[in-house]
């Protein structure tokens, strides 16, 4: 029994991976369920044995790119050898990689901005990194590293759309480059970070720069 069942959740990993390669690639309205069933190399009974629908799979897809926004965004809070500003940096620059890397979180993106889908966007990825942006803020504004009049929900506003606005001009499935799109995060980052930090950390900032970075091999993308 214990077999049985490694053996489906293992085909329906495998079908949800093929399904965001697709609907990365091809958008939800174009996407095929052969292709699915060829990249997967499942059949059409296993499918329909875990997915009712080709809306149901990207469903199935959807929720699978919530859970890696979460467990991103839980790592990095639990970073308790950095500064708040420099954990948001890493969180940030993990979004921009996995964007470049990781064929769920692209298909998030690729899903999202559908009229199927545009519903979802509110519950998405995006949520949950605004809760953790406005956690960090509140950390920062704490430890004295954004200044005391600084307001955490303008902060996460403010960055959480000036990140989308260079997600969708540096397009980092079919245009982009993983170095471009890490580079413009950094800069918008930036920019917001120091129209709100206090003096000294705008001093030390530039003396040292970020103290950490994501790195691919992080990312668990083998699984």
């Amino acid at each position: 029994m214990a077999r049985q069942q490694e053996r489906a959740r293992r085909t329906r990993a495998a079908i949800i991976k093929s399904a965001a390669v697709e609907f990365g690639k091809s958008g939800y309205a174009a996407a095929s369920l052969n292709r699915i069933l060829e990249g997967s190399r499942a059949t059409k009974g296993a499918m329909y044995f875990h997915f009712d629908s080709k809306e149901d799979l990207a469903r199935a897809v959807l929720e699978t790119a919530v859970e890696r926004y979460r467990i991103c965004s839980e790592r990095w809070l639990a970073r308790a050898d950095l500064g708040p500003l420099d954990v948001l940096h890493g969180m940030v620059d993990e979004i921009a990689l996995r964007l470049e890397h990781d064929t769920i979180v692209q298909a998030e993106y690729r899903l999202v901005i559908e009229p199927d889908f545009h519903r979802d966007a509110g519950n998405g990825g995006g949520r949950i990194v605004g809760r953790a942006t406005r956690v960090l803020a509140v950390r920062a504004i704490d430890d004295g590293h954004l200044r005391a009049d600084a307001d955490p929900d303008r902060f996460t506003r403010t960055l959480s759309a000036a990140l989308a606005g260079q997600r969708y001009l540096v397009d980092p499935i079919s245009n982009g480059s993983a170095a471009d799109l890490r580079a413009r995060f950094a800069e918008v980052l930036e920019v917001i970070v120091e129209a709100m930090a206090t003096p000294l950390w705008i001093q030390n900032f530039r003396a040292e720069g970020w103290r950490e970075q994501a790195r691919l091999d992080d990312l668990g993308l083998g699984a």
